[in-house]
């Protein structure tokens, strides 16, 4: 019900760009520029600078802004609103969710889901749980799953399951023969990490802290985005990586990566959050509670 020119610009305003602004819109850059033109025309002022190739809001171009993210956010909230008074299901639901849950735990969520509310469009943004958790305080995701506590207030945290981390070497790697291995053990090798941000590379570098040891302590060879990438790297021997048992099943079971327990064990919660403000629509409270009943039996 939004204006559709107040889309548009909203659209232009947080890629900082018409182009993207226009593939996200699915629409013409040329458009685009109409659009924003009308708008101008309208308030017979600039909304943005243009040159050298960027964008950038002017003053009345930031008032607008800050006027269309609750315009919009309300129109969404209305639509939505309307369609529980009819007593189905539907419309866009904003998922986000760490590397490691998209790629080991969410896809069977998101299928059964869909297949019991088939008007519902679900949407899901990957990122590390650091950006996930970012994304859920500034509103551009309903709810977003990670892997490490919410560090941010305005966020309502939900626990999910237990998950366990242990280290992952190929089958030739001398780790690969022990039934557990301690902090101090690893010392001795070669450590593939997770990036800066990472669920995964918070909780084991809290875990080794508690351990006497230092991030400098670890003879890190190198940082990688995600989960996949690492299996990739360690089972060509390059050294050890730390991952969730979950996102190993496949790997174990073709023998390509072996899993070894760390002693003590290095357990994480797997949460739920989303904004404590914010409008809570039937769907997103769904949702939530369906992914907690599905993700728990994953759990320790």
């Amino acid at each position: 019900m939004a204006d559709r020119r107040l889309q548009v610009f909203h659209a232009v305003a947080k890629q900082m760009s018409f182009t993207k602004a226009a593939e996200t819109l699915f629409m013409t850059q040329p458009a685009v520029t109409f659009q924003i033109k009308q708008l101008e025309e309208q308030y017979n002022t600039r909304l943005f600078e243009r040159g050298h190739g960027r964008v950038a809001l002017t003053p009345a171009g930031q008032i607008v802004y800050d006027y269309a993210e609750r315009i919009l956010a309300l129109s969404a909230e209305l639509d939505t609103r309307l369609k529980e008074m009819t007593g189905r299901l539907a419309g866009p639901l904003l998922i986000g969710a760490s590397n490691t849950i998209a790629e080991s735990m969410l896809p069977r969520v998101l299928g059964e889901f869909k297949s019991r509310y088939p008007e519902v469009q679900a949407r899901l943004f990957v990122a590390n749980s650091g950006t996930i958790e970012g994304r859920a305080g500034d509103h551009s995701i309903d709810v977003g799953l990670i892997e490490a506590p919410s560090h941010l207030p305005q966020l309502a945290t939900e626990p999910c399951f237990e998950d366990e981390l242990q280290v992952v070497v190929s089958p030739s790697h001398p780790l690969a023969k022990l039934k557990s291995v301690t902090p101090k053990q690893l010392l001795a090798h070669p450590y593939i990490s997770r990036e800066e941000g990472s669920g995964t590379r918070e909780s084991t570098e809290l875990y080794m802290r508690k351990a006497g040891i230092g991030e400098n302590d670890m003879r890190a060879e190198m940082e990688l985005g995600s989960p996949e990438a690492l299996k990739g790297v360690v089972s060509a021997g390059a050294g050890f990586a730390i991952l969730s048992e979950l996102a190993m099943e496949k790997e174990k079971k073709l023998g390509d990566l072996v899993a070894v327990p760390l002693q003590p064990r290095l357990m994480r919660t797997v949460s739920l959050v989303y904004p404590k403000e914010k409008f809570r629509s039937r769907l997103v409270s769904t949702f939530v509670e369906f992914a907690k009943q599905k993700l728990r039996p994953l759990g320790h």
